[in-house]
């Protein structure tokens, strides 16, 4: 069995990158999406000297003395209108937020510590330099990279590539993934469970997780046991998509037939077992240049093979950068019992808080194994036991974020 660090290498090796044309989409529609080029700004932000505040611009000089000083308002600058006239040393414009400051401006002084007296206003020296201006370019230079290649677009950063004009956005084509399930003994969230049967959501989450990745869920759906109904949805999945998971069928047992059934339709088969718990029987091959993946399918185990395996190699399939492609790790301290992992490494549900002083620590939660999906829904992180070692409380110990 590979150590889970050497299996995702592995996979990642055989993973391309996109390598087809980007698509060109309206700002609009770009949230989820993944960035295909470099985004450089076309612009400065701020693009001039502005005011951060409602009040009176005005040369600082004119206000370096303790006390009381009087100044003439001798126009304003508003935001899309600026004072075009100049200020001559004893007097000020009045400012609004978001405005242009005038050339002979260097300081603007809020109108809540200002008093206006008519034509003139009354501010409160000394009063510095720079102060509530917005500087040109501070925020973004003119010409630097605002976002990288890769970069999976969030609500917020619309706004961002908006100021930079980039409308439309060249992104790259959504991978299109398939998530199958085996068992004779799954039926649909909608149905009654009858004897012997459980209601399927492996397919729901992992669905779910791969569009928060960027890729396009083609398909998505439960097939039985036998083995010309797993070739026929296998073969449909990959002829229409870039990949296929699976959940289910991959152990040893009598009716365990994904592994044989992938190797019957022309998937390499690249390695089949990591050592890892829960989950050690993970398979994951080839067809062409479409990765497959057969997860286990007890729930616990079909979540931790997506966040470990899973997640990374369809990061960089979509465009995803160095960061994405690599597991997702965080330190804290564990507060629980001994755990220990004889042989492979263990990742046990916990909850992430802060000890009394301060330090993030992993609270251990109630876990019936493989199959406790309730367990695993509550806690935000899996502690990582390493293989043969053993962990006490109090000992600083890796873990996954799950959330």
């Amino acid at each position: 069995m590979l150590h889970p660090e050497e299996a995702l290498k592995v996979i990642l090796e055989r993973i391309r990158a996109p390598r087809f044309d980007p698509d060109s989409i309206a700002l609009a529609e770009a949230s989820g999406r993944r960035l295909a080029v470099d985004a450089p700004s076309d612009v400065d932000l701020p693009p001039f000297e502005k005011s951060m505040m409602d009040g009176y611009a005005l040369r600082w000089r004119d206000a370096t003395e303790e006390g009381e000083v009087r100044l003439r308002v001798v126009g304003e600058s508003r935001a899309g209108v600026p004072f075009e006239g100049e200020v001559p040393s004893g007097c000020c414009v009045e400012i609004f937020t978001g405005a242009e400051l005038p050339a002979d401006c260097d300081a603007v002084e809020m109108i809540e510590r200002t008093r206006r007296e008519g034509d003139r206003v009354v501010v409160q020296g000394p009063i510095p330099a720079a102060r509530n201006v917005g500087h040109l370019g501070e925020i973004l230079a003119l010409g630097k990279t605002v976002f990288e290649a890769g970069r999976l677009l969030h609500p917020v950063d619309l706004s961002v590539l908006a100021s930079i004009g980039c409308d439309p956005v060249p992104v790259f084509p959504r991978p299109r993934v398939s998530v199958l399930t085996t068992g004779d003994e799954l039926v649909p969230p909608t149905e009654r469970p009858g004897r012997g049967q459980i209601r399927e959501g492996n397919t729901l989450f992992l669905a779910a997780a791969l569009r928060a990745l960027g890729c396009e869920v083609q398909r998505a759906g439960i097939v039985r046991d036998e083995a010309p109904l797993l070739q026929e949805a296998f073969r449909a999945a990959l002829e229409g998509g870039d990949a296929l998971v699976t959940t289910g069928g991959v152990s040893v047992g009598k009716y365990d037939l994904v592994g044989e059934t992938f190797e019957k339709i022309g998937v390499e088969p690249i390695l089949h077992k990591v050592a890892i718990k829960p989950g050690k029987p993970i398979w994951f091959g080839m067809a062409g240049e479409k990765p497959v993946f057969g997860l286990p399918g007890n729930p616990v185990s079909s979540l931790l093979g997506f966040e470990v395996f899973v997640r990374p190699a369809l990061a960089r399939m979509a465009g995803g950068g160095a960061d994405e492609q690599r597991e997702r790790l965080g330190r804290a301290r564990w507060s629980g019992g001994t755990l220990r992992a004889p042989g492979r490494q263990n990742n046990v549900p916990a909850r992430l808080t802060h000890g009394t002083d301060g330090v993030l620590e992993l609270q251990a939660l109630a876990f019936r194994g493989s199959a406790d999906i309730v367990a695993a829904a509550d806690a935000d992180a899996l502690c990582v036991v390493p293989a043969d070692r053993e962990v006490r409380a109090g000992a600083m110990v890796d873990y996954r974020p799950l959330r």
